[in-house]
């Protein structure tokens, strides 16, 4: 006697399905056209990346660069700690060949590069390997007249620093915003007098084009550790006054009305400089690192601010050794760099300091040392695939020594 056949409901298979990994349901793509149409839904897309949120499904990217080769690379990390945080695999991304790009987001699982020294920037999404090249700025730059030497000067150089990336849920809209630096110089002159012009770029997916904004009161500084996007609104930390009179400020950009804020950094972070203050995303709002610019036996403390009210989440202790956190993984584990450039993991639950199976000795470069976090995402950015080619496989240990 034949069995009957048992049929699952279509929506039963598409809420399972929202469940796996993006690695599977990329293969499934396969299967059946219904499933791969499906898979590209907006629905089944923030399905998909809310359960991954709900199960906390964290992926780890270590940004280095090959200090022989100058070669930029990512090291995704597994998250299992019975595998001691080592090294799944390392991604070099072909469209930044010879260059170093910085990494900024994550944002629904998306995130930026950008060349500082180059008009060069590019949207990616690490899970679907899916990249998109964002157009040259085609903002005016324009002349600068010099009112002590009486003339207009030459544009010498160009730098694009203290970007973002985040998302405007009012138009559905992913945005870039970067910070431009413009010098100028008398070409006349043998050794001319630098001149210096500031401007603000955004950046729409939507439009797929660039446009300027007023520029702050206020300059971002190189404070920040990976993220700095949390519901709409990106971070960076600024300052004002003078060496004696110095008080340290939070700026903020709200990518839905596109506008700059000013908010104070409170008293718990202590005197400049005896103290350095490292904003960062924990556990989806905005916290800080504050830890004393003296280098020996760091200890760290961690603030989390809601609905601007800053409360002490945990205080690490006499860490020996370690000079500069860069982030936290699941858990609240905290990753750290030593004095050796050695990336070292605390671990919360039994408070000891880890060696993680991660070769850094080719890391010359120790600033490029960036750790950002990500939650898996099915998001697409009408760009193109990335060449398999380029992902450097290793189950077992790092391969930073192996291009």
């Amino acid at each position: 006697m034949q069995r009957p056949r048992f049929e699952l409901p279509e929506a039963l298979v598409m809420e399972i399905l929202s469940k796996l990994p993006v690695k599977s349901l990329t293969r499934f793509n396969c299967v059946c056209k219904y499933w791969c149409s499906s898979f590209q839904t907006p629905h089944f897309i923030s399905n998909n990346y809310h359960n991954n949120l709900q199960n906390n499904n964290l992926n780890l990217l270590l940004s280095r660069c090959d200090g022989n080769t100058f070669q930029p690379y990512f090291s995704q990390l597994s998250t299992e700690k019975d595998q001691n945080y080592i090294v799944k695999q390392n991604i070099h991304l072909p469209f930044f060949k010879n260059d170093t790009p910085s990494l900024y987001g994550a944002c629904h699982g998306l995130m930026c590069l950008l060349d500082p020294s180059k008009d060069k920037a590019a949207i990616w999404n690490p899970s679907t390997r899916e990249f998109k090249i964002l157009p040259p700025s085609s903002i005016q730059r324009p002349p600068y007249f010099s009112p002590f030497e009486e003339t207009y000067l030459t544009l010498d150089d160009v730098e694009f620093y203290h970007a973002a990336f985040g998302f405007d849920s009012k138009t559905d809209d992913y945005k870039v915003i970067r910070f431009v630096s413009l010098t100028f110089v008398n070409s006349e002159e043998e050794h001319p007098h630098p001149h210096s012009m500031y401007q603000v770029e955004l950046y729409s997916l939507r439009s797929n084009s660039w446009k300027e904004i007023p520029y702050p009161e206020y300059t971002p500084t190189y404070t920040t550790l990976g993220n700095i996007y949390v519901d709409g609104i990106c971070y960076w930390k600024t300052e004002t006054g003078a060496y004696l009179d110095f008080r340290g400020l939070i700026l903020s950009f709200d990518m839905g009305n596109e506008k700059f804020s000013i908010l104070p950094i409170p008293e718990f972070v202590g005197s400049f400089p005896e103290y350095y203050v490292d904003l960062l995303v924990f556990n989806g709002s905005l916290g800080a690192i504050v830890y004393p610019s003296e280098r020996i036996d760091t200890s760290f403390d961690l603030w989390v601010t809601s609905e601007g009210v800053w409360t002490k989440q945990f205080n690490i202790k006499s860490i020996s050794g370690v000079v500069h956190p860069l982030g936290f993984g699941k858990n609240g584990d905290l990753f750290v760099r030593d004095t050796n450039n050695e990336v070292l993991l605390f671990d919360a639950s039994t408070q000891e300091l880890k060696e993680l199976e991660i070769n850094t000795y080719l890391d010359h470069i120790w600033a490029v040392i960036t750790l950002h976090a990500y939650f898996e995402s099915l998001v697409h950015i009408n760009g193109v695939q990335e060449v398999e080619k380029h992902v450097i496989r290793q189950p077992t240990r790092d391969a930073s020594n192996e291009y």
